[in-house]
């Protein structure tokens, strides 16, 4: 029998200096594939505004879009736990507000929702915890607050901002989180927040000392074109791949040679 990632699985690695692993999916064949990979966590990320709706960022994302690719993505995962985001406007009214939103979540297949922000979030998600709703922590860059940084910008630079994130960082904990995401900050600083935490950091563009990484399948696979972040690893080049096959098959139909004997009912 197969056994489901769950927060204490994550806990226990990072206790043994097991570096977790995370991606991005959005739809059945992608997460069933991460999926027989045996990766810890696979993300219905509000990235799919960006590379899969085409937005320029995450904040048009809806909670009914969520639900959606949520639950095409939890049904290609039999072992590693499904978190999804909660997109913007579902979650800073108030704690019982976030509730019926994340309990929509859950029902659709997750297996704990990511929340962004620091302590003021705290009290938010120590009322989904103890309702039984694991929560996912997400600090430093934070894109759906993008209008209030006024881009993307590295995070912990500053005396104050390492500060801030630290202190960000154990009030979550505190509040229940069973790990939390560290976007695009200094390394030094993920670093120390990580040392501090008794619960496992997940990076992104955060350096090398986290408990684990975390990236956005597209990137990863060479599928997106106008963004490349610093912080990425292209593995693939999969958009020129998939272009020579089109081609391929435009060539043999345009000749004559598809379809072929093998691929006719008689």
């Amino acid at each position: 029998m197969i056994r489901k990632i769950s927060p204490s699985v994550l806990i226990s690695k990072k206790q043994k200096g097991e570096k977790i692993i995370m991606l991005t999916a959005y739809d059945y064949n992608m997460a069933q594939i991460l999926d027989e990979t045996e990766i810890d966590i696979i993300l219905v990320g509000d990235s799919l505004g960006m590379v899969f709706q085409g937005n320029s960022n995450t904040l048009t994302v809806e909670l009914s879009h969520m639900i959606y690719h949520t639950e095409a993505v939890s049904k290609g995962c039999k072992y590693s736990m499904v978190v999804s985001d909660m997109p913007f406007g579902t979650f800073q009214l108030s704690p019982e507000e976030t509730y019926k939103n994340a309990v929509k979540l859950i029902k659709a297949g997750a297996n704990a929702v990511k929340i962004e922000g620091g302590s003021e979030m705290a009290n938010t998600i120590e009322f989904l915890v103890s309702r039984g709703i694991p929560v996912m922590g997400h600090i430093g860059l934070q894109p759906q607050s993008i209008n209030v940084y006024g881009g993307y910008k590295v995070q912990g630079k500053s005396k104050n901002q390492v500060e801030k994130l630290v202190n960000d960082a154990m009030a979550l904990q505190n509040a229940g989180a069973f790990s939390i995401v560290l976007e695009t900050i200094t390394e030094n600083t993920a670093k120390q927040i990580t040392e501090k935490l008794s619960i496992p950091t997940i990076g992104i563009g955060s350096g090398r000392y986290c408990d684990g990484q975390v990236l956005v399948i597209n990137d990863l696979l060479g599928l997106t074109k106008d963004i490349k972040p610093r912080f990425v690893k292209r593995y693939l080049e999969l958009a020129e791949e998939i272009k020579k096959a089109v081609f391929q098959f435009k060539e043999d139909v345009q000749k004559g040679i598809f379809p072929s004997e093998e691929n006719i009912y008689r």
